[in-house]
């Protein structure tokens, strides 16, 4: 029995353009030959949570689909061996779910450097002179 599923895929971020198109392209054409494509949403570059084979960034896609266990299993060999993906993760949606919220906008955190490459975070010294003493003498 056919299940509704969301495919969210990593790409290499050093990849050309050209060859994270043909990914997506030829995942999304398995997608049609053995199931249904519900939806596609490119995220664009966006930074990873951690970095992966040295790399902070991926490009984010999800793909939404309807397939059976056949298509999980060619999806899941298939992306395992191709060049240009970093992760991938396939999960099963709950009937009624709804549609994806768009991507939030990527904001750095606190502390995390800039784009011009300086710093935002205080050194250690300068950081412990505003720290009151805590009655210690």
């Amino acid at each position: 029995m056919p299940g509704l599923y969301d495919l969210m895929l990593l790409l290499d971020p050093q990849a050309d353009d050209e060859r994270r198109a043909e990914i997506v392209r030829n995942v999304q054409t398995m997608i049609e030959t053995s199931g249904s494509l519900v939806g596609a949403h490119d995220w664009g570059m966006r930074r990873m949570a951690y970095e992966i084979d040295h790399r902070p960034d991926a490009a984010y896609h999800l793909l939404q689909f309807e397939g059976g266990n056949d298509l999980l299993e060619r999806l899941d060999h298939t992306l395992k061996i191709t060049d240009g993906v970093l992760r991938f993760r396939t999960i099963r949606l709950r009937p009624g779910s709804p549609p994806p919220a768009p991507p939030r906008s990527e904001r750095r955190p606190e502390g995390r450097s800039r784009e011009d490459g300086e710093a935002t975070v205080a050194p250690r010294a300068a950081a412990d002179s505003r720290r009151p003493d805590n009655g210690r003498s």
